[in-house]
């Protein structure tokens, strides 16, 4: 008979030792993000030296990260198209080649602007590739520890990035980082050939179909699932609330606490601090919550974290919230991924995921946008409350929908895609 203690799922260390396309998946994306990372830095440099224009950093920026998340609902159609380990593979390709000829050729800003809009665009088919692969991967016991490790990985290779790219450029200079970030690509495709092949799902009504009929199937099927579009709006809406508070807490450091440039870097790195932390605990204990608790949880600590440092009265106090927050947002992170991995059909997964971390760029742009004008009207302070407060209010909706929802989830049959079959009705 098998007791509790062996029906334990098994800790983040043993899980990615024990399995081997986890572990590669894990390695890909921690080389790429912090790829990513160096070659954010070293082309806002560029773009910077070379046009000397600050709506210019803006444009790389609009360019690399709002526009390919317009194209949700297409990059997730992708994922559930094709074999997703051959996806993954030639999204780090394309990457890795396109930073290639950015490094080499150093083009103007109207080219790189494409280049780099071109490369998003790959890492957006990326994203619900590699979320997508991980039930594939391992037991739904292990779902939690897995979606944690992934985070904890990405996240610290986001972190540490910038720093590698502090360190290297003044030996190495910005052609040397963008060239470094090409290779990280190009080991990450090579790391990633260790998978077995992931075909996509045959579920009933996913069948294979033109892109943008998959895609309208898979807006489709969110519209109509109500769990899964409560838990896809609730995250939209928080981040649209709270994006805005990487703007925010640099005036709140400077005008209204009076602090110096130090101050402004120690704010805005304590939610990364937390993040960490919360993967790690995550790692550890995910498997012990309940994930639409730890959801609610998640909306609510990031929210609420947002306005409680409006009211604070240092430095020290805003920097103690603001890493708190981060917990809230690890929390978010994993229970979305593992609820949503648990509750949609694999053969839909690759949609859900494109549509939801498309919305979810689409929703910090508009933070940023009617955030700076609220900032503009106001002050940081009032600012920060304004978005926690709202934060909060969306929270306690999805807190009292959402648990109506799961009861009564039951996966309505998928409007089939070209080429499919009409299908009964399959329970979650």
């Amino acid at each position: 008979m098998s007791t509790a203690e062996d029906e334990r799922a098994p800790g983040t260390l043993g899980l990615l030792r024990a399995n081997r396309s986890l572990r590669a998946l894990f390695t890909a994306r921690v080389v790429s993000y912090a790829g990513d990372s160096l070659s954010l830095v070293a082309l806002m440099l560029y773009v910077a030296s070379t046009t000397g224009q600050g709506l210019a950093v803006a444009l790389l920026l609009l360019v690399g990260d709002f526009v390919p998340s317009l194209l949700g609902p297409v990059t997730g159609a992708i994922s559930d198209r094709f074999d997703l380990r051959r996806v993954m593979i030639v999204c780090e390709v394309v990457q890795g080649g396109l930073m290639l000829a950015i490094a080499l050729a150093l083009p103007p800003l109207p080219l790189l602007l494409v280049l780099v809009g071109v490369r998003g665009v790959a890492g957006q088919v990326f994203k619900p590739a590699s979320r997508s692969a991980i039930p594939a991967m391992v037991g739904e016991r292990d779902l939690e520890t897995a979606n944690s490790a992934i985070g904890f990985g990405s996240h610290c290779a986001e972190a540490f990035g910038p720093l590698a790219a502090a360190a290297l450029l003044p030996f190495i200079g910005i052609q040397g980082v963008l060239l470094v970030d090409a290779g990280t690509f190009l080991f990450s495709a090579v790391v990633l050939l260790a998978l077995a092949p992931l075909p996509p799902a045959t579920e009933p009504g996913t069948g294979p179909g033109g892109l943008l009929a998959m895609a309208k199937v898979g807006l489709g099927y969110i519209l109509r699932t109500r769990a899964v579009r409560i838990i896809s709006l609730g995250f939209c809406a928080v981040v649209m609330f709270n994006g805005v508070d990487d703007v925010a807490l640099v005036l709140l450091a400077k005008d209204t606490l009076r602090s110096g440039d130090s101050s402004v870097g120690l704010l805005l790195g304590a939610v990364g601090i937390g993040l960490l932390v919360g993967y790690a605990l995550l790692t550890r204990y995910g498997a012990r919550l309940a994930m639409p608790t730890l959801l609610v949880g998640g909306f609510l600590v990031s929210s609420a974290g947002n306005f409680l440092t409006g009211l604070a009265w240092s430095v020290t106090a805003a920097f103690v919230v603001q890493a708190v927050r981060g917990l809230g947002i690890a929390g978010m992170d994993v229970a979305s991924s593992t609820m949503l991995a648990r509750m949609v059909p694999a053969g839909m997964l690759g949609r859900v995921f494109g549509n939801l971390y498309g919305a979810i760029g689409v929703a910090a742009a508009a933070s940023y946008v009617g955030g700076g004008l609220l900032l503009d009207a106001t002050n940081a302070p009032v600012t920060l409350m304004i978005a926690g407060g709202g934060g909060v209010l969306f929270t306690l909706l999805v807190a009292f929908s959402l648990p109506r929802a799961l009861r009564g989830h039951i996966d309505p049959k998928p409007q089939p895609d070209a080429g499919a079959g009409p299908s009964p009705e399959k329970p979650a």
